[in-house]
């Protein structure tokens, strides 16, 4: 396989070619060909051209799920541009780093984030397109709908970038992802062949596009294998089985807290009642939970390892063996003539470890990330010598099972985002009271994570949790808000005057905690 000539447009059209009559897209009950999807992205492509967008420059979007986010992301795929999408949860504050950072050419809002990006993308002297009718910004629907679905050949090799995904930092700000056409090309592959998808196969997608999960594995796996998206604006426990069953979606990928919600529903007699053969998540079940979901929804559970750095990690073997708390073995393209995937667990003067024991993750395989946008010095760290440095701790047994220990990094996931702990800290010492931020993760029910902010006040100050937290909800997107706040007067420190984090994660649990989530729930009790 001549790796430098993958690109997704190509790949796209051959499968437009092949299955032109095929629902590539279903949405609220309305299914769209392969067909009718392309002649859409052309007239998105003309529109892009027409704004003066090129091959290589970046758009930014902030639209939530939608036909019209695909439609104008295959839109700049057909020219050889490359999306930035920003997580539809932050606030402008947060939005208008990436923004900046990633120096747009111009920027596509819906209506519900109209507010945040635009006036970012004003202040830049960028034009913002609009889904829909808007005072100020152009039409970006009604435009493509006035123009002639004609594009230029416009010359893509593998190397070319694709899309920018920005993931937050263990210090400093967020990082762009350089995503490029080969590495969504071999995903789209590889993805179809570990979860065995097929021409009939329907996969439900309602994790946002701004994820690499939804643009790699869902869309390319898609693609790869002729088969059907199901679109769903975002993850309702309500309307989940609801939609699956309509729709007789086959496959779904999850995070940890999706599968924690949906099995904590009351049992249903209808649970069985669907046609999903594979669930995949990035996070390992603990092991009644996922016999409990296989065999209440009569599913399949395969949980990976994935980063925005590499699609490709590690998988489980749908057809092999599972072994109980294990994330699997190293993915493999299909193609034996793709080079495979390594992986190592080192310590940290970089030595292999034994068997069993545990060591950083580092991973090669030809479909890593170019490095970090504008950030030579992090992307020196983090890819070396070209293995991919991973920053988490595996073990892995005489079998070459790979298990997953803990993050070495300062990174707390909760809900299937990544949160940067120094940002969460320099945000709440922002408020009046606080001297000191120190934030954790700690254990959450729903699988993932929970934020915990230890704070200091001031001299002479008192902090007040709620107060503090709706004032935090000002300045961070609402998945970063701690759900824990604990006052203390000084924080355990290492001789170099380090917090020692992993003392305040093992000595979370307070009588004094305050829970927002417990303070919410007994307000609306009273």
């Amino acid at each position: 396989m001549d790796l430098d000539s993958l690109n997704v447009r190509a790949f796209w059209e051959d499968a437009v070619a092949a299955v032109p009559d095929h629902p590539f897209l279903v949405w609220e009950d309305r299914p769209v060909s392969y067909l009718e999807f392309d002649d859409r992205a052309n007239r998105a492509a003309t529109v892009w051209s027409e704004a003066g967008v090129r091959k290589g420059d970046r758009v930014v979007f902030m639209v939530g799920n939608s036909p019209d986010f695909l439609t104008a992301w295959f839109g700049l795929i057909k020219i050889g541009a490359v999306i930035s999408a920003v997580n539809t949860g932050f606030r402008r504050e947060e939005a208008a780093y990436q923004i900046r950072h990633c120096d747009p050419v111009a920027v596509l809002v819906d209506a519900a984030h109209a507010d945040v990006a635009g006036p970012i993308a004003e202040g830049l002297n960028r034009p913002v397109f609009h889904l829909g009718p808007h005072p100020a910004y152009t039409d970006f629907l009604a435009a493509a709908a006035a123009v002639r679905p004609d594009v230029a050949d416009v010359e893509l090799n593998g190397a070319d970038l694709i899309s920018l995904i920005y993931t937050s930092g263990t210090t400093g700000p967020s990082k762009g992802v350089m995503q490029t056409h080969r590495n969504f090309v071999l995903t789209g592959h590889g993805y179809r062949y570990w979860l065995g998808i097929g021409h009939d196969d329907r996969l439900y997608v309602c994790m946002p596009y701004f994820h690499i999960n939804s643009q790699a594995y869902s869309t390319m796996g898609a693609i790869g294998a002729r088969a059907t998206i199901v679109l769903s604006p975002r993850f309702s426990a309500s309307r989940f089985w609801p939609e699956v069953r309509r729709h007789r979606v086959t496959h779904f990928n999850f995070v940890g807290a999706m599968t924690a919600i949906l099995s904590r529903r009351e049992p249903d007699p209808e649970d069985g009642d669907n046609v999903v053969r594979i669930a995949y998540g990035g996070t390992k079940l603990p092991r009644e939970m996922q016999s409990d979901v296989e065999r209440r929804f009569g599913l399949k559970v395969i949980s990976g390892f994935g980063m925005s750095e590499t699609t490709f990690g590690m998988i489980e073997d749908i057809a092999g063996e599972r072994r109980p708390g294990s994330i699997g073995k190293p993915r493999q393209h299909p193609d034996p003539t793709v080079p495979r995937n390594q992986a190592r667990l080192v310590d940290d003067d970089g030595n292999d470890v034994a068997e069993g024991e545990i060591g950083e993750l580092l991973l090669r395989n030809p479909a890593m990330a170019s490095g970090y946008f504008r950030d030579p010095d992090r992307s020196a760290e983090t890819f070396r010598d070209g293995w991919l440095h991973t920053g988490d701790l595996l073990r892995r047994d005489e079998d070459g099972f790979y298990f997953f220990v803990d993050r070495k990094k300062d990174i707390i996931r909760r809900r299937g985002e990544n949160i940067s702990s120094g940002e969460v800290e320099r945000t709440l010492a922002a408020h009046p009271d606080v001297a000191h931020a120190a934030v954790v993760a700690v254990p959450s029910e729903l699988l993932d994570d929970e934020v915990l902010a230890y704070l200091i006040p001031r001299p002479n100050r008192t902090i007040d949790p709620a107060a503090l937290l709706e004032w935090a909800f000002e300045r961070l997107a609402p998945f970063k808000v701690p759900r824990y706040v604990r006052i203390v007067s000084e924080f355990p420190r290492t001789g170099s005057h380090k917090v020692r984090k992993e003392q305040l994660r093992a000595d979370w649990r307070d009588p004094d905690l305050y829970d927002r989530e417990q303070a919410v729930q007994a307000a609306g009790e009273r």
